[in-house]
């Protein structure tokens, strides 16, 4: 079986696979100190309340964007899992070719994601993650990765609302029940939720227009995602396991050399 992780800057999200089927997923907090052996006893707990061995394990893929976890965490998989991580770095054959500006700029997530939608959904294709950040990559019929966008993610700006402003609260990331808002909580609501939403459509209508592929696919995925695309016709897609997924087809390109 295969263990895949994609440490985030909010959430670690870890699945298990065997073989194309996601046996279980998990989730933990990134923002939490933890020292290796609390990251080997964690992932071991887990795996187990699964109905699952540690020893099954037979593999680890990992991609980050948070270095500064990485040491305790690749530790503590060596030191309870009994295997060496691979790491998804910048150079790590994806199978995508990367030509923006710069590709060591770009995130070892967003390259995941790219594979995960390109190989299952094919090209071309708008890749949109909602996550810590909203990012739209641009990822065309030969598997290039041509563009990308960066925007503040949906909890990013709702946390800029109750941390900079004196008498607005903390509030749940919901769609309310109507854009006329008549109270503070749901007026928030809505404009994060209509304002995240107004956002990714005329992001997704401007890369068509400059593309000029106005049969480019848009495939979303994370947590908060599925409000966004439930409420647009602009996001052909919803898949909640790209970035596991992504992370599988990479370890098995790289088995495969």
């Amino acid at each position: 079986m295969l263990l895949v992780v994609d440490v985030g800057n909010t959430n670690i999200t870890l699945g298990v696979f065997r073989d194309s089927e996601l046996l279980a997923s998990f989730r933990l907090m990134t923002g939490i100190a933890r020292t290796s052996d609390e990251y080997g006893l964690l992932l071991c707990d887990l795996i187990e309340h699964r109905g699952m061995k540690v020893s099954d394990i037979d593999a680890v893929i990992v991609s980050s964007v948070v270095p500064t976890i990485m040491y305790s965490f690749n530790s503590g998989v060596k030191k309870y899992l009994n295997r060496n991580p691979f790491e998804v770095k910048p150079g790590t054959k994806t199978g995508i070719k990367i030509t923006t500006g710069n590709p060591y700029e770009i995130g070892a997530d967003r390259i995941v994601d790219a594979v995960g939608a390109y190989e299952q959904y094919g090209g071309p294709v708008i890749v949109i993650d909602f996550g810590t950040a909203t990012t739209y990559d641009v990822i065309l019929e030969d598997g290039s990765f041509t563009a990308g966008i960066t925007a503040p993610g949906i909890r990013t700006c709702a946390k800029a609302l109750w941390q900079e402003t004196a008498k607005l609260p903390e509030i749940e990331i919901k769609k309310p029940d109507s854009i006329l808002a008549k109270e503070t909580i749901s007026s928030m609501q809505a404009g994060l939720v209509y304002g995240c939403i107004g956002q990714t459509e005329y992001i997704i209508r401007k890369i068509k227009e400059e593309t000029g592929l106005s049969n480019m696919k848009a495939v979303a995925t994370g947590g908060l995602g599925k409000i966004i695309a439930d409420e647009t016709d602009l996001i052909d897609i919803y898949d909640p396991n790209l970035t596991l997924n992504g992370l599988r087809l990479i370890y098995n390109r790289h088995k495969r050399m």
